[in-house]
């Protein structure tokens, strides 16, 4: 049994996510975490509210809250969203807590003893009109390396590359957009990146175990050159910058962390956060000299936060010259566009995730963001393909065959697992077929391949339909009832194993279906396991309500009315 923590990026306390945010880390991470908890391991998933930070107080300050109330609002909010959707996270923490509060001062303490932490005397944006000074996210204007006129201060969401406020040509106040700034002397803290780029080289050349888009993003930024990176802000919600007796620091008063700091930190702080709730030890996890080294670590995100953890998290953690555990995997994914353009919170584009649920349960979205998500490539979400995976894949080829060999069941064999007969040769063609698709499945969820995975599980089930077309009970029934007792009983055990398969991706459904034939094993099914045989004869089966309702073209005309689809 194997110890696997699994974090996937924090999400933005602004505002509930969209399908976007949640196709790219949260749902993929709980996918992985149910298949390794389903295998036997020991897996710790935790995530958090990301809750520091400029668009925290904009936020706040367009709800006429304070930014403690909107956040714990916020957080509520969140939490509820994810455990509709199933994500069964070990611990959703907040990044307001306390345990990050102590465990950020304490890198940057670690970090300035080692002698990659200095201050500095910056020139930044002042807004004379807001009369104040403007961390990055709070200047906006035109991106100097692709021209895109909505670039933020702290890095361009069209281009992708990080930046500085300074950088930005015409820029402009995100609080009252007065261009009414000048430049002015401030002092702060700058990681020293550029001290720590062999090392960061190393360290990412020795995880051979990132895929592709993970490792060229990283060594894009460090073939670039790092850059030493301020890591304080002038806000008034975040981590407090404290001098050496926990007061004030001279200089940098009222100064708080960048919430890039301290965002990543919470991972070990959330953990933190669950040992102190549940009794158990959150060291032995993130603690290499305190039994962490018997850990796998895997992050999951998208594409636009893999510079953080690739570069700017790893550079704090061996930085502190402190035996901290790092990411042994780093699943990144590419972004779900919404008919060509982005989802957004900010401007309201696409569908959200307290939206999708009063749509259709949430195992219809989870299949179809894992079996068609934005894995390798940058996935386009549409209505009709989305209606097409829901009725093509749930619908008719799992719901189906789940509905009609039970529904035979109980109305030719008195409602239970038949016995009499003999499995015969297809039957040994069907072991055989499953067994490998089993394996292929196994393979491809453990290689976090989520879209062959579930292509493999859809192989399964049609595999269960071609064998009941073959074995056709109902027709054997009128001359060989033993012939058709074995064709319902090695349905019914499919049933069952499919409610093992479904287990990952659609945990409720898995539920479901293995209640329509009294099963109680949810694990993960190995290939040469004897699921043929697993329910024993007599054992009553009952057919369910529909497992999936079909979309009608009717609902997907009123879905694009009211959410929008086809423009750009």
């Amino acid at each position: 049994m194997a110890r696997i923590l699994i974090t996937s990026a924090l999400p933005y306390i602004n505002g509930i996510k969209h399908l976007g945010n949640l196709a790219g880390s949260m749902l993929p991470a709980d996918v992985w975490a149910r298949f390794k908890r389903a295998q036997g391991h020991d897996v710790l998933y935790i995530c958090a509210t990301d809750e520091h930070g400029t668009p925290a107080e904009l936020a706040a300050a367009a709800a006429g809250q304070d930014v403690r109330t909107y956040c714990d609002e916020q957080h509520a909010i969140q939490k509820r969203a994810g455990d509709a959707f199933g994500l069964s996270y070990d611990w959703f923490g907040r990044s307001s807590s306390d345990a990050n509060r102590r465990l950020t001062q304490h890198f940057a303490a670690a970090l300035e003893a080692n002698g990659f932490i200095e201050e500095r005397v910056d020139r930044m944006i002042y807004s004379v009109d807001d009369a104040r000074f403007l961390p990055d996210r709070y200047v906006e204007g035109t991106c100097p390396h692709c021209a895109y006129e909505k670039a933020r201060g702290d890095q361009c969401d069209n281009c992708g590359r990080l930046l500085d406020p300074t950088d930005l040509i015409n820029p402009y106040s995100a609080v009252s957009g007065s261009r009414n700034l000048e430049v002015r002397d401030t002092r702060h803290l700058y990681l020293l990146q550029t001290k720590l780029a062999d090392r960061i080289r190393a360290w990412v050349d020795s995880r051979t175990d990132w895929q592709p888009l993970a490792r060229s993003i990283a060594f894009k930024h460090l073939d670039e050159g790092l850059i030493d990176r301020g890591i304080t802000r002038d806000l008034k919600w975040g981590v407090p910058v404290v001098g050496p007796d926990g007061g004030p620091r001279p200089g940098l008063e009222g100064k708080v962390f960048y919430v890039w700091f301290d965002a990543p930190i919470e991972y070990i702080a959330a953990t933190e956060e669950w040992a102190t709730a549940t009794g158990g030890s959150w060291r032995d996890w993130w603690r290499l000299d305190e039994g962490a080294d018997d850990v796998r670590y895997v992050q999951f995100m998208g594409k636009d936060n893999v510079a953080f953890h690739t570069v700017s998290f790893p550079a704090t953690l061996l930085g502190s010259g402190e035996p901290w555990k790092t990411v042994d995997t780093l699943k990144a994914f590419n972004w779900l566009n919404w008919y060509g353009g982005k989802f957004s919170t900010s401007q309201g584009r696409g569908v959200f995730m307290d939206q999708a649920l009063e749509l259709l349960p949430a195992d219809y979205w989870r299949w179809y963001l894992t079996a068609y998500g934005p894995e390798h490539a940058d996935a386009a979400f549409t209505w009709e393909t989305f209606q097409g995976a829901v009725n093509k894949d749930l619908a008719d080829v799992l719901g189906n065959f789940v509905n009609r060999i039970v529904k035979f069941a109980e109305s030719k064999f008195d409602g239970v697992v038949p016995s009499g007969g003999t499995p015969g040769p297809v039957e040994a063609k069907l072991e055989a077929d499953m067994a490998a698709v089993l394996a292929e499945a196994t393979a491809q969820f453990e290689a976090m391949e989520f879209r062959k995975g579930a292509q493999a599980l859809r192989a399964a089930w049609v595999l269960g339909n071609e064998y009941l077309q073959e074995a056709a009970p109902w027709t054997a029934l009128r001359t060989d009832r033993d012939r058709a007792a074995v064709g319902v009983r090695t349905g019914l055990n499919l049933v069952a194993l499919f409610a093992r398969l479904a287990v990952p991706v659609l945990p409720f459904t898995a539920g479901r279906i293995a209640a329509t034939v009294g099963a109680n094993d949810l694990s993960w099914p190995a290939a040469d396991t004897g699921w043929t045989t697993a329910l024993p004869e007599g054992r009553p089966v009952q057919a369910p309500e529909v497992l999936f309702r079909k979309i009608e073209d009717a609902l997907v005309t009123e879905w694009a009315a009211r959410f929008g689809g086809g423009e750009g």
